[in-house]
């Protein structure tokens, strides 16, 4: 009797070991780029760290899976991007995730605020498109104009750089987390609450700041910050190129120049 009682017992020991270790699992989430793998860093701190897809000076635009970063984004929980147009090495990958795997596409997230394209006039034409080899292509024709990173239907992808929807971002990523990880729901709540104020607290910065430079046009490379500019009013009269992977020709440079000279940009 009190063997089997002694046997019991360890069994429960044992059982409660093994779940004590799940409970403490490390959350496993990856992030496609830097900018928003920075947000759900800070959503995540305390309870674990994100895998970054896109690191060093790689392009998501071009980037091409590696048999070890598709096995790490299989074997996540929760992998979080973009969009198909910004990330174009996703497509494939998100199709054939397992069912356990929760996909967050943050272009069609909750508080998100899509803006169109820009197209025409002083902004560099854009054309769809992110395959590799056409940026090579490109790349050794010399060409200026390829492929962008903005949506098939017409959205610009650079959704983060707006701080209302940065903080978008932030609560639809903690709400996956929470709802994922409900075992460390109250620090991924506290957590986003401290990166929303942080948030907040640079809006104001950044607008006392750029008071004094509203209306003053200017000339972006890519034309990649239209949603800090219309959040803070300031006013891009151009672009030099699409795609910031392939570097303009010597004849597009030529062109530049005269269009900062017939703009009066600063």
């Amino acid at each position: 009797m009190v063997r089997s009682a002694m046997r019991y017992l360890g069994v429960l020991f044992v059982l409660a070991q093994i779940s004590g270790a799940q409970a403490a699992e490390t959350p496993k989430v990856v992030v496609t780029i830097k900018p928003i793998h920075s947000l759900v860093s800070r959503v995540m701190e305390g309870v674990g760290v994100p895998q970054l897809v896109v690191s060093g000076s790689a392009s998501p635009h071009t980037f091409t899976l590696k048999p070890s970063t598709a096995r790490a984004i299989q074997d996540a929980d929760v992998f979080v991007r973009v969009s198909d147009q910004l990330e174009p090495f996703t497509r494939k990958i998100v199709n054939s995730l397992p069912a356990n795997v929760t996909v967050l596409t943050l272009a069609g997230a909750d508080g998100v605020k899509l803006l169109d394209q820009r197209r025409g006039g002083t902004f560099e034409k854009h054309e769809h498109g992110h395959e590799v080899a056409a940026a090579e292509a490109v790349a050794h024709s010399g060409a200026a104009d390829d492929h962008d990173d903005h949506d098939e239907d017409g959205k610009d992808g650079h959704i983060w750089l707006d701080p209302q929807n940065a903080k978008a971002i932030a609560s639809d990523v903690a709400k996956v987390l929470e709802s994922r990880y409900p075992e460390h729901a109250e620090k991924i709540k506290a957590n986003t609450a401290s990166l929303i104020a942080d948030i907040d607290a640079l809006d104001g910065e950044l607008a006392a700041e750029l008071t004094g430079t509203k209306g003053k046009p200017f000339i972006v490379f890519h034309d990649a910050t239209q949603y800090f500019e219309s959040h803070f009013g300031q006013s891009a009269a151009g672009s030099i190129t699409v795609s910031p992977d392939v570097p303009p020709s010597a004849k597009r440079l030529t062109e530049v120049r005269r269009k900062l000279s017939s703009l009066g940009a600063v």
